[in-house]
């Protein structure tokens, strides 16, 4: 059966590969931070990771890992309820309520799988998800794991949410699902306008703060802080792999008695291990980072409307943000690539997106801004895109 399996594997991957769309994983030397070394030997400015906050390589977070491999050892080979659990984790846990202003926290090894173990513990047949049309695939995913009636609205369209909400009010329970900010786009969820249709149609929300804790608010707080929401939302999913720090592990933090009922219910959570206790020692160490200063959130901030003005100066068409991810619009997916190669080229590390990733037709290269970025990063990247858009014809 294989040689026929393998066969229609290759026709797949071929047509793939000649349509432009193949993904080929470039292999970094060097730590993650603002310029990397490549494969190649050849040194580059890193403008697509998730590390908003530029803590991927923090000596205080290496130094707390560290501190936690020799006193608490390398990994748990345990699930949580059997005997998985170490105080680290609870102590990370607390520091999790503690930052978003919640009542309980659960941990998982991602936050694909706080996402995936969310909806079917909490609900059935009976209940009704409302789901923004772009949340992340993990959010649909867990969705579809879940018996209850799905309902779904436009990208942050608050018409379009109230009608299905309209809709949703013959089901038992009904909850409203979104991104905090949308990775692609880079646009912040309207939190304020879907709470207040939330209690005028009797609703729960939940939010994925993945790209906005540590980037949206103030003091990074999210999307919850942002809008003046802090303690009201129900559910937030988010994650340690992007601002904080850029490891692994995710989280579920809100109400008392839906954590509870995750802790009893959520499969990712009960079949996983735990998290490795110098992750959680290094997370510890990180909010504890976030709660003495707010240097970093500001550099990031002050970042990245430099580099969104400046882009747009240029003349290159950007999605509007209130993030630290710049959508750098091209529509055309094998100019996507075609313009990343070329940056490469020029010492400046990005990824094209296209089909399936973002809808068709809707290609573009998202760059992140990171708080480790120096003003002479930026403007290494600007004029890298000016250059490379000039021979492309992206800009005049």
């Amino acid at each position: 059966m294989y040689k026929d399996f393998q066969s229609f594997l290759r026709q797949e991957l071929d047509s793939i590969e000649q349509a432009g769309l193949y993904k080929d994983e470039r292999i970094i030397t060097s730590p993650q931070k603002a310029d990397i070394t490549v494969s190649t030997g050849k040194e580059v400015l890193n403008f697509c990771a998730n590390n908003y906050l530029g803590l991927s390589n923090n000596q205080e977070l290496i130094d707390a890992a560290k501190k936690a491999l020799d006193e608490r050892g390398y990994g748990m080979s345990s699930v949580r309820f059997i005997c998985g659990t170490q105080d680290l984790h609870k102590q990370l846990e607390a520091k999790i309520s503690e930052f978003f202003g919640t009542e309980d926290t659960i941990l998982y090894a991602a936050c694909f799988d706080a996402n995936g173990g969310v909806f079917e513990p909490l609900l059935s047949e009976q209940d009704a998800i409302i789901s923004d049309a772009l949340n992340h695939a993990s959010i649909i995913d867990g969705v579809r794991l879940c018996k209850a009636k799905r309902y779904r609205y436009a990208n942050a369209d608050m018409a379009d949410l109230e009608e299905q909400l309209k809709l949703a009010q013959a089901q038992r329970f009904r909850i409203i699902v979104t991104d905090g900010v949308f990775s692609m786009d880079g646009n912040v969820a309207p939190l304020d306008k879907i709470y207040a249709l939330a209690e005028k149609y009797n609703a729960m929300v939940m939010v994925d703060e993945s790209h906005s804790a540590g980037v949206v608010g103030k003091t990074g707080r999210g999307t919850t802080e942002r809008f003046n929401l802090r303690g009201k939302i129900e559910i937030i999913t988010g994650t340690l792999g992007k601002a904080f720090g850029g490891a692994i592990g995710g989280f579920t933090t809100g109400k008392k008695e839906i954590i509870d009922m995750l802790r009893q219910r959520s499969r990712p959570y009960l079949f996983s291990n735990s998290i490795p206790p110098m992750v959680a020692a290094a997370g510890i160490q990180m909010f504890d980072m976030m709660s003495r200063t707010n240097e970093l959130q500001d550099k990031l901030h002050e970042n990245t409307d430099y580099f969104v003005g400046k882009m747009k100066e240029a003349g290159f068409d950007i999605k509007p943000t209130e993030s630290a991810i710049c959508a750098v619009m091209l529509y055309d997916a094998k100019l996507s690539q075609e313009m990343a190669t070329r940056m490469l080229e020029e010492g400046i590390y990005v990824v094209g997106f296209y089909y399936p990733v973002v809808p068709k037709d809707q290609a573009r290269i998202r760059v992140q801004i990171s708080a480790g970025h120096e003003r002479a990063h930026l403007d290494k990247c600007i004029a890298a895109f000016t250059k490379v858009g000039k021979e492309l014809g992206v800009i005049k």
